[in-house]
């Protein structure tokens, strides 16, 4: 690798030969190959011997089906105290996410796992299928002090496997019980499935939902987010739930330049239109082996565009694929940067978008812990 690919942060670029492991976009898949995480020792890698026999083995399946784990956690609550993100604690029922969106900025945490962010992080999955109880516990320990709960924010509460699952059911029919705040950032239409739990949850201030909108061209989300639910979708359940009374905004997340920067206005109109009073964005992250996945992406989607839209990332992100500073990681910096805030500033005002009302975390009430004697009242 070359010095002046290095000094432009350029380490993971696909058109390595040994930096690409597939040559065509999988259907139903956002990632097209298995990158190679972070922490992984050791790396698997074909070579043709004539034979195509080496590849056909190492190759990844044409279409890699999605295979779930259950596993039981120790703990579910996670807090963070970062300066640009309006919760403190959240609960994921799940790891990894079966929606497949390109861009997930969470897709570098299954390198944790010794899995790959790319295929791996969209196909090999797991269930907490004890959240509930788990969680239970925790709201029940004498110095825990309320706060909103973000369900779901590392990947989403509503992908398709919670169909089957229902953990994010449970966990939500729990904090109704308990009276907890909660908030959820989600793509997906599943959503309305909990409308009687959510409608409860909003007639005592204590549910708000956003949906994240990040292009109303069906055909360029079915390539980005492809088992997200697809955009009026999202924005009929957007309708739904802001007619039963539940609080919803929009996040147009991510802005990419070059590919969905020109939707920000057409979004946030089609959102409040469909019932949205609160409206955010966020540009695109690349943290970790993300980088890899997008590039990828590009290379085989956008191929004539691909190093104008980089071009224009590393622009906002002074001169590098990805700044992770506070203040600096969800909005860019510099002219192009400006321009979007400019943008999406002044159609919010035209549109007139307000704020959610706050979430109320004094109605709660501590549930009891589950007793081995059971309940007698």
């Amino acid at each position: 690798m070359d010095d002046a690919r290095k000094a432009r942060g350029d380490e993971c670029d696909p058109r390595d030969t040994d930096a690409r492991t597939a040559l065509a976009p999988i259907k139903g898949r956002g990632a097209a190959s298995r990158v190679t995480g972070r922490f992984a020792v050791t790396t698997s890698h074909g070579e043709d011997d004539g034979w195509g026999s080496v590849y056909e083995d190492l190759a990844d399946t044409p279409h890699p089906a999605t295979q779930v784990r259950e596993e039981r956690a120790r703990s579910v609550i996670s807090r963070n105290d970062s300066p640009d993100v309006g919760f403190s604690q959240s609960v994921n029922p799940y790891r990894g996410c079966e929606h497949g969106c390109v861009y997930c900025f969470a897709r570098p945490s299954h390198a944790y796992l010794d899995l790959s962010p790319g295929l791996d992080f969209e196909t090999r999955l797991f269930a907490k299928t004890n959240a509930a109880e788990r969680l239970r516990h925790e709201l029940a320990k004498p110095g825990y002090r309320p706060s909103p709960i973000a369900l779901g924010i590392n990947t989403d509460a509503y992908q398709p496997i919670e169909r089957r699952y229902r953990i994010t059911r449970e966990v939500l029919e729990l904090l109704a019980e308990c009276k907890h705040p909660v908030s959820f950032v989600t793509k997906s239409a599943l959503i309305e499935r909990d409308l009687d739990v959510l409608s409860a949850l909003a007639r005592d201030q204590l549910v708000t939902v956003y949906f994240s909108v990040t292009t109303l061209d069906n055909r360029l989300a079915a390539r980005m987010e492809p088992r997200a639910s697809a955009p009026h979708s999202k924005l009929k359940a957007m309708r739904t739930l802001s007619q039963a009374g539940v609080p919803v905004g929009v996040m147009v997340a991510p802005v990419v330049p070059m590919i969905t920067d020109h939707e920000i206005e057409s979004i946030l109109q089609a959102s409040f239109d469909a019932g949205a009073r609160s409206a955010s964005y966020v540009l695109l992250r690349l943290p970790h082996e993300l980088k890899q996945v997008w590039r990828e992406w590009l290379e085989l989607h956008y191929p004539e565009r691909a190093q104008h839209v980089m071009s224009l990332i590393r622009q906002m992100r002074g001169g590098k694929d990805y700044d992770s500073a506070f203040g600096k990681r969800m909005r860019g910096e510099g002219p192009f940067a400006q321009l979007i805030a400019q943008r999406f500033a002044k159609a919010h005002k035209r549109i007139g978008f307000g704020r959610l009302p706050p979430l109320d975390s004094s109605k709660f009430v501590a549930p009891r812990k589950p007793s081995p004697q059971g309940d007698l009242f």
